[in-house]
């Protein structure tokens, strides 16, 4: 053997080759989805569209995405997601916990007004929120449900104004440089007709063409097509 296999070999020796390590692969944080209901509806109230999509994201997606409904009550909505960012469980959100955050809200009526209240509250807190839908969105007192905050990223409002009961025609980013609103889209129930044959009589009475929209398969088909696709980027 020369010299220099001979040395080859004895670095080799002193320095075996190991092989290359594997690169981590951070899996996405967990996406957070949250419904509001209007009215005085029940969070679990099945004959509502809202608490149907809701049951169905938890069918298709068991991992890696929690789907919460709530009563359009204040706080309740808030409280839950900081729970579920608290990934040490700490009982305080570290920068990192907030920045992980990915989280869509949607909601009907005063549902609708709660959507952009929450996303509001989260603002203060500094959590970003990735998308908020509004289906005819009509202001609770005391709350702004057409100016979205800053901190959601993309926003979309349908709404109708067929009856007495309607919602907001147009919803504006708070800054426009960070808020990119997906558009305002009409309805309209003078012709189309939608069963709503689940509800009780007053609210088909008084409220028509408000639960039609909330009944209204074309318009949720797009509600949930826009939220399937920010779970699964």
């Amino acid at each position: 053997m020369s010299k220099s296999l001979r040395a080859v070999c004895s670095i080799a020796l002193l320095f075996p080759l190991t092989p290359a390590a594997t690169p981590v692969v951070e899996p996405l944080p967990a996406t957070i989805v949250v419904g509001f209901v209007g009215g005085f509806v029940r969070h679990d109230d099945e004959a509502h569209r809202e608490v149907q999509l809701a049951n169905q994201l938890r069918k298709d997606f068991p991992d890696g995405v929690t789907v919460e409904m709530f009563a359009n009550h204040v706080g309740q909505a808030r409280a839950r997601i900081h729970s579920l960012l608290d990934a040490d469980k700490s009982g305080e959100l570290s920068v990192e916990e907030k920045g992980r955050a990915r989280i869509v809200m949607y909601g009907h009526s005063w549902g609708a007004s709660e959507v952009v209240n929450t996303a509001r509250a989260l603002e203060k807190d500094g959590i970003p929120v990735l998308l908020t839908v509004q289906v005819d969105s009509v202001r609770k007192p005391g709350e702004n449900d057409g100016l979205i905050p800053a901190n959601v990223a993309e926003a979309i409002n349908f709404f109708q104004l067929d009856g007495l009961l309607h919602g907001r025609r147009e919803i504006l980013a708070s800054d426009p440089a960070r808020t990119k609103i997906l558009g305002n889209f009409q309805s309209s129930y003078k012709t189309n007709r939608i069963n709503c044959d689940s509800y009780p009589w007053y609210a088909r009475l008084f409220m028509g063409p408000h639960i039609q929209i909330e009944a209204d398969p074309q318009v949720w088909d797009r509600v949930e097509s826009l939220i399937r696709s920010r779970i699964t980027p």
